[in-house]
């Protein structure tokens, strides 16, 4: 068996036959769900030897090696909206918490070798109609895993890029749900007032998925807000969050780097 066949169920996801028409299919499948869905997922992606050596590998890491970022924020991350009073619901303040651990810190597993392998980033574009895409060039923020612990939760917002690319490897005990309203504002309306109604927990459209560790997930966030619920009991949430992007050479600056990891 390859290596990478050892990460990824190339049974069930022929990614290293491009072209063919078992990964023709399974590319439409994904095209299909972005359209209906607004996101694709893909149970069983990692391998369970590759989804265990992840385990394995990161959880010591986490928690002596992360770092612990706590933001108080509104859905957007700005002090201000033009046009919107302080007090409107939609900039209501929330809490997020998490874990991080930065590319730098991935090297040696499962989730570094399936993002480096050029059928990943070949059937992603595929999926979502782009000619290519390209690994970021950034020794931080390329690869990140991502912990939610018991009382933590990412709260909601919105992306700023297009797409995001996500493999859950671990699954709280108890809470740390993904939850996302499709396309709650357009380009053309920020829909403020439909915003603050489902921050306050009124919107009927909110839909809850139940993520399988292993599972790999494509997900249009620039438009749809989202979040993943408080965990609770004894087990952290844990993901992986991979970036690819249609230029090549994208980085961060060394400000965003402090913002999202305390370091440069």
């Amino acid at each position: 068996m390859t290596t990478i066949g050892a990460q990824i169920d190339l049974e069930k996801y022929p990614l290293d036959e491009p072209g063919s028409d078992r990964w023709n299919a399974l590319v439409a499948q994904c095209r299909d769900d972005l359209a209906a869905k607004g996101m694709f997922e893909l149970p069983g992606f990692l391998t369970a030897d590759a989804l265990r050596e992840s385990t394995t590998k990161i959880l010591p890491r986490m928690a002596n090696e992360s770092v612990e970022i706590r933001r108080e924020h509104n859905i957007y991350f700005l002090d201000k909206v033009d046009g919107l009073a302080d007090d409107h619901p939609a900039l209501k303040k929330i809490m997020t918490i998490n874990h991080t651990l930065c590319a730098d810190q991935l090297v040696d597993t499962p989730v570094t070798t399936v993002y480096e392998w050029p059928h990943f980033r070949e059937f992603i574009a595929a999926t979502m109609g782009l000619p290519e895409l390209h690994l970021m060039d950034d020794e931080l923020a390329r690869v990140n895993v991502l912990s939610y612990r018991p009382g933590e939760a990412l709260n909601w917002h919105f992306d700023r890029s297009e797409f995001t690319i996500t493999i859950l490897l671990q699954r709280a005990e108890a809470g740390g749900i993904f939850e996302y309203r499709r396309e709650l504002r357009t380009d053309d309306d920020p829909n403020y007032d439909g915003v603050g109604r489902m921050i306050a927990g009124n919107d009927p459209e909110v839909i809850s998925v139940d993520v399988a560790p292993g599972a790999l997930n494509v997900f249009r966030g620039h438009n749809t807000a989202h979040r993943v619920t408080t965990v609770g009991g004894d087990k952290e949430r844990m993901v992986a969050v991979l970036s690819l992007y249609e230029k090549p050479g994208v980085r961060f600056s060394d400000s965003e780097k402090m913002g999202f990891y305390r370091r440069v």
